[in-house]
């Protein structure tokens, strides 16, 4: 199988590589991290505007492919400058909703404000207590009169406070339905925070929200299937963004010993650090490999198994990449004012979305076993 990106692709991540490098340095992204809305309208829509949302969606909408490979090739370039506006939770996540063949009321219509940058969205799925578990869905749709009432609670909903629009995984009258809530709906209660890396997530409680029918975009089997895919191109488009803040660190951490003295000498002179340092590279080439296969196999039936082994070796790589990268730069390497302390800490936080390396590593056990 060749896995060498073809001229598209290579021109589409040098396009990103390249917006990334002239539109978000450090200082830049301080700023947007510290300002209230926590991600800069400005930046997204400039996003947009270079085609990258319609980069991640199938061609049947408008899109410019959304295979394994596109998602990877954006979320690898937005890894590598950990760039905080809402990609994950708009465009893979939301966009692929909407995008979804058996989509129907007012989401497909939506999706050419989003694919403009014009409407943000955000997946409310997990709930309190169910942690990784993808299975559990509490919040309820009831019928009441001609519409439907929604109630429930929402945990960690990425980018749930930025969101125009959020779409909501509850029990229907028909199974599991997929629901389309204004975020300023009346009985939406939120609370947005930052997270540890700077990004940001909320806590949501729908308590008696009105539902028409044309908010409804998908229910039963459907609504089952789409949330599968959802999160397993979540999944996946993590595993790349972690790929690119791992090429980050390495490039720092490379730098820095090319440039930091000691006794008169570089410090990457010293044979112990030499020695570190390429046993980082080399497990990041081992992350490369994996997230390859990973993007290959996206629309196969082993998908989950692939995703799985591929979730777990990211994250267990990616901590010991930020593990590594700060311990060579000394007691620098966790301060604020040093872009690899945001790298770092946004590592480890990629692990813990969507299920970490534990959860992943025996899920994949389950898989192959079963298999």
């Amino acid at each position: 199988m060749d896995f060498n990106l073809s001229e598209d692709h290579t021109l589409l991540k040098d396009m990103v590589a390249r917006f990334v490098r002239q539109k978000y340095d450090f200082e830049t992204r301080d700023k947007i991290i510290k300002s209230e809305a926590g991600y800069s309208a400005e930046i997204w829509g400039e996003l947009a505007e270079l085609g990258l949302v319609a980069a991640v969606l199938p061609e049947r909408v408008g899109g410019l492919g959304g295979t394994g490979i596109d998602i990877m090739v954006v979320m690898e370039e937005l890894g590598r400058g950990i760039v905080v506006e809402p990609f994950l939770a708009t465009a893979v996540l939301g966009a692929g909703l909407l995008a979804e063949e058996d989509a129907k009321g007012r989401g497909p219509a939506l999706l050419d404000n989003v694919v403009a940058g014009e409407h943000l969205l955000a997946f409310a799925h997990y709930e309190p207590g169910a942690r990784y578990n993808a299975d559990v869905v509490e919040t309820a749709l009831t019928a009441d009169g001609s519409g439907f009432k929604l109630s429930g609670a929402k945990s960690v909903v990425i980018n749930g406070g930025q969101a125009d629009t959020l779409i909501v995984s509850a029990k229907g009258p028909n199974g599991r339905a997929l629901v389309l809530v204004s975020r300023d709906a009346a009985g939406v209660s939120l609370r947005n925070y930052k997270t540890h890396d700077g990004f940001s997530a909320a806590e949501v409680q729908f308590e008696g929200v009105a539902v028409s029918a044309d908010d409804i975009l998908l229910e039963g089997q459907a609504a089952e299937d789409a949330t599968s895919r959802a999160i397993a191109r979540a999944t996946f488009a993590l595993c790349a963004e972690s790929l690119g803040a791992m090429e980050n660190a390495r490039d720092a951490t490379l730098e820095y010993l090319r440039t930091r003295t000691q006794f008169g000498v570089p410090i990457g002179k010293f044979q112990v650090l030499q020695h570190r340092m390429v046993d980082m590279c080399l497990e990041i080439e081992q992350a490369r490999s994996i997230v390859l296969l990973a993007a290959s196999k996206l629309e196969s039936d082993e998908r989950e198994k692939h995703l799985s082994a591929a979730k777990a070796l990211v994250g267990r790589i990616g901590r010991m990449v930020a593990e590594e990268a700060v311990q060579m730069h000394g007691g620098i390497g966790v301060t604020w004012e040093l872009l690899l302390a945001h790298v770092a800490k946004r590592l480890v936080m990629i692990d813990h979305y969507f299920g970490d390396t534990d959860y992943h590593l025996k899920r994949f056990q389950k898989l192959s076993r079963a298999a």
